[in-house]
Parts: C-alpha cells; sequence; structure tokens
C-alpha cells in the first residue's frame, strides 16, 4: 500500500520534478505534489497548506535551494529539507547541511532519494514527538491540567508581574484563596472522577467571575486562588460577596445537585505583603480566619496573625503604653434632645505611638481583647474616666462619663470588685460613672452577664447597651437585664435620611425602647437634618460629629464653656 506524501518540489525543470516523483513511487509513496521555482511561488505553497517534505534543486536561474532553506526557517515551519542536484561539490554540501538541509541526492544516484526521505521523515517525527512531550512539560510546569487553570508556580510569576504593573500604575491588587469545604465529601461519596468533574465545574465558574486582567488558579487539591487586578479594599470585598453569590447555585455531577460551602480569604497588595509569598501567606491566614469565625469571608488582618510580626511587636509596646499610661482619652459629648442641654460623655481609648502616630482604636482594641491585654486596658481607662468625672463635678459639671465594656470583662470574675474599689477610692458616686456593652458581649454568655449587670446596677452604676440592633439579644432576655438605656447603632444613623429601610429600622428601635421604659441614644449623629428627624421620632439623646467629635479633656472643656456650663 502506497503512503501518501505531500511534497513540495523546488525546481525549474519539470522533467527533474517528474524524476523526483518517479524515484518516490518507485519506494512506495503516492506523492501529491506542487512545483515552485521562485520565492513569491514558495511563500505561496507554504501558507497555503501543510507539507510533509520539501525536496528542492541547490541552483537554479532565478533561485536558489539555500534562498528556500531560509524561507522555511523564517516560517518557524519544521519540514525535512532534502536537496536533489547535478552539481554540487563536497564544499557546498557541508554549507547546505550546516544551514539545515536534512540530506543532498546527486542526480545520478536517485536510488538513495527514497532512503534519505524516509530517514528525514522519521526524524521530524522524533522531533515533533519531543517538542510535543516538552510542551507539555512547560504546560504541566504552569497548569493544573485536570481543571486547565494556571498551578501555583504560574500564580508566583503573575503575582511578580502584577507588583511590576502595580508600582507602575500607582494600583493596588487583591488575592483571594478560596476553599471548597465539602470536595473531600464528594471525592468519598461519588468516587473520584465525579470529583474531578465537581473540580472541574467550580474551575469553570470561577472563570466566569473574572476580568481580561484577573485570574484564577488552583493551587491545592480543594483550594483555588484568584488574582484581582486593579483591585482595592472594598472593591476585593465585594468581589468576593459576588463570587460566593456566583456558588449559591448547586453544580450537577452525576445527575446529583451538590450544594457548595466556600470560605474566602483576602489579602491587599501592597498593604498585606510586598512580595507574592507574603501576599498568599496572609491570603492564607485570612482564610484561617474565616474559617475560625465560621464567616464566608474575611480580609487579612495583621492583629489577628499569630505569626504577624506587627502584631507581637505592637503588643509589647501596648502592653508598655497600658503600664507606662501613655493612652489618653478623648471624650464625646452627649446631648439631650428636647433641650440641647450636654448630659454626659462617652470616653474614648486614643493611643499615640511615638514612632507610628495614632494607632487606630480598630487596630490595638482588638489586639487588647485577644492577648488579654483589654483587662488591664480597660482598669486604665475606667481610673482615668471616673477621676475626669470627678474633676468636672469639682468646676460644678454634672457630667456622667460611659465606659465601654468588650467580652472579655464580662467574663471577668474580678469586674465588680474592681469597678467598687476605684469608685470608693475615688469617692464617686456610682450614677457619675455608666458602662456600656454590646448585644455581643451579652450574647457571650447571656447568664452570667446578666449576674454582674444585676451587681453593677445595685452599685447605683447606669448601663446601657451598645450598638443596639446589631446583635441576637431576644426581647424576652433585652426585657429582663437592668439596663436603663440602649445606643442605636450609628450603621443604621448614619444613612437614615437617605435610607428608608434605616430611617425605619430607627424609628422603630425608638418606640420598642421607650415600650420597655428605656431611654434610647442614638450615636453617628454627622449632620442637622439627621438631628431634627430623631428628634421628630422622639429619641432622648444623641452624640456624633455634628454634636462634637472625641476630643482632649483640655479641648472639652474649652467645648462646655461654649455651651454655657
Amino acid at each position: 500500500m502506497l503512503k501518501i506524501l505531500r511534497v513540495l518540489i523546488v525546481e525549474d525543470s519539470a522533467d527533474d520534478a517528474e524524476l523526483i516523483l518517479r524515484e518516490l513511487g518507485h519506494d512506495g509513496y503516492s506523492a501529491q505534489s506542487e512545483r515552485v521555482d521562485n520565492s513569491e511561488a514558495l511563500h505561496r505553497a507554504l501558507d497555503g497548506q501543510t507539507w510533509d517534505i520539501v525536496i528542492s534543486d541547490y541552483v537554479m536561474p532565478r533561485f536558489s535551494g539555500l534562498e528556500a532553506l531560509w524561507i522555511i526557517q523564517e516560517k518557524k515551519l519544521d519540514i525535512p529539507f532534502i536537496i536533489v542536484t547535478g552539481a554540487i561539490g563536497e564544499d557546498m554540501a557541508v554549507a547546505a547541511i550546516k544551514a539545515g538541509a536534512h540530506d543532498y541526492i546527486m542526480k545520478d544516484r536517485m536510488a538513495r532519494l527514497g532512503p534519505a526521505v524516509g530517514r528525514a521523515l522519521d526524524e521530524a517525527e522524533v522531533r515533533r514527538a519531543r517538542h510535543r512531550a516538552e510542551e507539555r512539560l512547560r504546560y504541566l510546569a504552569y497548569f493544573d491540567p485536570l481543571t486547565e487553570l494556571p498551578n501555583l508556580a504560574h500564580l508566583h510569576e503573575r503575582l511578580a508581574q502584577a507588583y511590576t504593573d502595580a508600582q507602575r500604575d500607582r494600583q493596588g491588587f487583591a488575592l483571594l484563596m478560596l476553599n471548597i469545604n465539602r470536595f473531600r465529601e464528594v471525592n468519598e461519596a461519588l468516587g473520584h472522577d465525579n470529583g474531578d468533574v465537581f473540580l472541574q465545574q467550580v474551575a469553570r465558574r470561577l472563570q466566569s467571575q473574572l476580568r481580561r486582567s484577573d485570574m484564577a488558579a488552583r493551587v491545592g487539591a480543594d483550594e483555588f486562588a484568584l488574582l484581582l487586578y486593579p483591585c482595592g479594599r472594598e472593591d476585593a470585598l465585594a468581589r468576593g460577596q459576588a463570587i460566593l453569590a456566583a456558588f449559591e447555585q448547586p453544580l450537577d455531577v452525576a445527575g446529583l445537585p451538590i450544594e457548595l460551602n466556600l470560605r474566602l480569604g483576602a489579602a491587599l497588595a501592597p498593604d498585606h505583603g510586598a512580595s507574592s509569598r507574603h501576599l498568599l501567606q496572609h491570603a492564607d491566614v485570612a482564610l484561617s480566619l474565616a474559617r475560625r469565625d465560621g464567616a464566608p469571608l474575611s480580609l487579612y488582618d495583621p492583629l489577628r496573625d499569630p505569626s504577624s510580626p506587627k502584631r507581637l511587636l505592637l503588643m509589647g509596646e501596648l502592653r508598655a503604653a497600658i503600664g507606662n499610661r501613655q493612652l489618653m482619652l478623648h471624650f464625646q459629648p452627649k446631648v439631650n434632645l428636647r433641650d440641647g442641654a450636654v448630659c454626659g460623655a462617652e470616653a474614648l481609648a486614643r493611643w499615640e505611638h511615638p514612632e507610628l502616630g495614632r494607632v487606630p482604636p480598630d487596630e490595638f482594641i482588638p489586639l487588647a481583647e485577644k492577648s488579654g491585654l483589654i483587662h488591664p486596658l480597660t482598669l486604665s481607662v475606667l481610673e482615668t474616666a471616673v477621676q475626669q468625672a470627678r474633676a468636672w463635678r469639682e468646676r460644678g459639671w454634672h457630667m456622667p462619663v460611659a465606659v465601654n465594656l468588650s467580652v472579655r470583662n464580662m467574663l471577668d470574675p474580678a469586674l465588680v470588685k474592681k469597678v467598687e474599689a476605684l469608685l470608693i477610692a475615688r469617692a464617686m458616686e456610682a450614677n457619675m460613672l455608666e458602662i456600656e456593652i454590646t448585644e455581643s458581649a451579652l450574647m457571650e454568655d447571656p447568664v452570667r452577664a446578666l449576674d454582674i449587670l444585676t451587681v453593677l446596677n445595685a452599685m447605683g452604676i447606669q448601663l446601657s447597651i451598645d450598638d443596639f440592633g446589631t446583635g441576637y439579644s431576644s426581647l424576652a432576655y433585652l426585657k429582663k437585664l437592668p439596663v436603663t438605656a440602649v445606643k442605636i447603632d450609628k450603621s443604621f444613623v448614619l444613612d437614615m435620611i437617605s435610607n428608608a429601610d434605616s430611617a425605619a429600622i430607627v424609628h422603630s428601635t425608638i418606640d420598642l425602647a421607650h415600650s420597655l421604659g428605656l431611654k434610647v441614644v442614638a450615636e453617628g449623629v454627622e449632620n442637622k437634618e439627621t438631628l431634627e428627624r430623631l428628634t421628630e421620632f422622639g429619641c432622648d439623646e444623641a452624640q456624633g460629629y455634628f454634636i462634637g467629635r472625641p476630643m482632649p479633656e483640655e479641648e472639652m472643656a474649652r467645648w462646655l464653656k461654649t455651651r454655657g456650663f
């Protein structure tokens, strides 16, 4: 059976071309051929179809074999090239082989043509097989063969490029780590083949959420990474929520609907890492935080990273700052909405670090809670607040001071005795101290919280629930608490003018609290319109930047004087 051979003949002589075809036929080839004798015709032939081999004369009136070879090489075509010529010296033959020709045949020895073609074709197949293997190895070095997504090595390279681009474009970007909680269950219940199908569907759904500048990668058995470029903090959180929403619909595996339970951890560049290694590490920490908190999405927080040098350094410096009384209190005034009179102030801890400047409370307060420093910190705040209330009383200003207690404080068995000892030491009336507790702190241990609040209330301390409306306490439980006030969370107050739902929540909270005999304080009042609306709703007291921002004691004293104190 003849072997089909697509042969391109570069030859000015039709007779010589026919001689080549006859020889190929003798050697078992059925040649599909075309003859060309100039560069233009060669270009057209090469562009028009693929060829198994090129057989070329060496010297022609308007063309040469070497020119033909160079054209093929310029086009980066791996086609066996054999020279068949009537006159070629040894030096010219060596030069042709060095230039890339695979063999040369003298026209008076055409019997060698068939074997030479066979060798050239075999060598070409070996080269192609080796090239395919190399391409496969290159692919496997950078891609996951199952999902066809980039792998961890590819992600590292793309992250390195992203850092370069971000510096040039002055942009930030985000890295999200995604974990599939049910992968092992699917694998065990439906088998590995269906487990593979499951992962492929996850990969496709992830890719549907990406922009051209983003990248998804598979970095573990059930973990994926998403590089979002460019991307800031709010966009990262919004994109994360969109990705979670995209997986609310179950996957169809083996005809079964498979619900997914995902966790996402996000880290931002350059804020959370100046290298791909650190960013990956911190995105993984954020993923661990999401698992620990039972949250679908968590943003990296260096203060919750056990291995964060900043956290360890800041913890040591916070301990020293508390011990050396370097923390200070700012006071935010509260006013009575019926008559506009100042009726108290909230004490807020502030930390002016000698090198870092002002450290935000949302950084050092969680750090104190996690490390156990919240106990000495709270005691220091209570001491300074009571001392300040006494100083104001001595000036004739009746100004109760409110202090926030955390979950850790509510679990402190010595809390009540510490507060009692403090009031006695300062000779301070208990009703000049207000203690604010969040709903989440109450619900950590409701029975213990009720016991502690009952004792504090018996001492004469005023109690209020902070951030009311954001927790999960029941109405029946609230009725048992010996509190005198609730503070509406500022998230509702801030947008109550533009958001009808927030306004309705504020209004109903005021009505509910009043029905329980509780006073209502609104925090987050930042404009006159909000203040007027709260007054219309019957809110009792308010605080916020429109009334007065948190300020040091000296500035607070000046502010009070302007209000007629």
